[in-house]
Formats: C-alpha cells, structure tokens, sequence
C-alpha cells in the first residue's frame, strides 16, 4: 500500500515538475491568450476517472454484502435441515444431534454475531460445536437403512453448513482496499476543489452547484462506508435467518 501511494505522489510530482519546466523554458507570449479549454478538459477527466473509482467500490461493497447475507441465509438453511433430519435418527443421536445443532445457533446468535459488529475475530469454539455435531452424525452399526440416509443427508448439510460459515467469516474480515480509500478521499476534493477554478456569471448558481456536487459525494462515500462492514451499521446482515428457524 506504501509502495502504491509513493508510486501516486512521485508521478504527480513529476507532472508538476514538468509543468513547471515548460513555463520556465517556454513561457506564454504576452498576446497568446490562455487556454481555458485545457483547464476544463482536465477537470472533466479528473471527473471520470473519479467516477470510475467511486463506482468500481460501491459495486465491490455491494457484492461483499450480498455474499455474506447469501452465507447467513444457506448456513441457516443447512442448520435448519439437520435439526429436521434429526427426526429420521435413532431416539438417542437424534436428540443429541437437536441439542448440538440448538447450541451451535445460540454460539452464532450471542456469541459471534456481536463479535461480528465489533469487528473481533470469532475464534474457535463455533468450530468445535460443529465438531461434536458431525461426530453425533455418524452412522450407527445397527442402523437401519432410512437411518443409513438420513445420516447420509445429515453429512451432506453439514458439508453445506461448514462452506456457508467459512464464507461468513471471511465475509466479516473483508474490507475495501484502502487504496480504493485513497481514490476516494484525494479524488473527491480534487472534483470538489477543480469547480472553483472557473467562474460562474451568478455566485448563487456557483454555491448551489458546489453544495450537490459535495453533498452528493459525500452521501456516496458514506455509503460505501455503511456498506464496507456487512454485520455493521445501517445495511447491517442480521441473524433474522437463524432466529426465524428456531
């Protein structure tokens, strides 16, 4: 990240050098008039290319979202279907494969989800209930053929279940580049700063352009924000998924 933000600054650096160097060697004549064309074409890319960015991480922050609220949803599913398969067990592992799968939920619930906001690592213990499930689903000598399947079935959520959390988790470690951040913050008050070096006749229509171009830039970037932490803020993913099942 250093290294980006050093190669950033020493290009600009150079530009400006060079800039400098031509005025020096080649300075404007006293009848050439200046190029205002110039100036408003920069500013015009500086737009894009700012838009470009500001795009490129609201669709990054938005997929993130929608990856960990599918990963709620299927691991809550998958738990939900174990608790069903239980049934279709001998009378004794079917209550214990109940009580396993009821204590992984209450783990998730009030256990990992606060962590989860907070942005604390989850630790081990989720796991280790998930652990105890799977060896209370293992199939028994005398078992007989429908328990055979069910217990076959069993596996095959729990496989699900395992794929689903450890999206989550890395749904809850996942966070925007920060040198996305970077473009986002020097880009905006480079679009924002670029709109007062040309005149507007009315001041009043130059403050209301200024005031929506920055509203609306900042409403975006704090969008992002919001968005940047899925198990946090206002378009925080709940654990309604789990708490609906049981």
């Amino acid at each position: 990240m250093i290294e980006s933000f050093a190669i950033v600054l020493g290009v600009a650096l150079l530009a400006a050098a060079a800039v400098l160097l031509k005025h020096r060697l080649w300075p404007p004549g006293p009848d050439e008039e200046p190029r205002e064309d110039v100036a408003e074409y920069i500013s015009m890319m500086v737009g894009v290319l700012y838009a470009l960015v500001l795009g490129l991480s609201l669709v990054s922050v938005w997929d993130a979202r929608a990856g960990a609220e599918d990963n709620t949803a299927t691991e809550a599913s998958a738990a939900h279907q174990i608790h069903l398969l239980a049934a279709g067990l001998p009378a004794g592992q079917a209550d214990r494969m109940r009580d396993g799968i009821e204590s992984y939920i209450r783990h998730v619930t009030d256990t990992e989800w606060p962590a989860m906001a907070e942005g604390a690592p989850l630790g081990t213990t989720g796991w280790q209930l998930l652990d105890k499930v799977r060896a209370t689903g293992q199939v028994p000598p005398d078992a007989t053929p429908a328990q055979q399947a069910t217990a076959q079935e069993t596996l095959a959520q729990l496989s699900a279940l395992d794929e689903a959390r450890r999206g989550r988790e890395a749904d809850a470690e996942e966070k925007l580049s920060p040198v996305l951040w970077f473009g986002l913050i020097v880009g905006g008050v480079l679009t924002i700063a670029f709109m007062f070096m040309f005149g507007v006749q009315r001041s009043f229509i130059h403050v209301v352009m200024v005031m929506g171009l920055s509203g609306l830039i900042t409403f975006t970037v704090l969008l992002i924000y919001q968005l940047d932490s899925p198990f946090d803020g206002l378009f925080a993913v709940d654990a309604t998924p789990f708490t609906r099942y049981f």
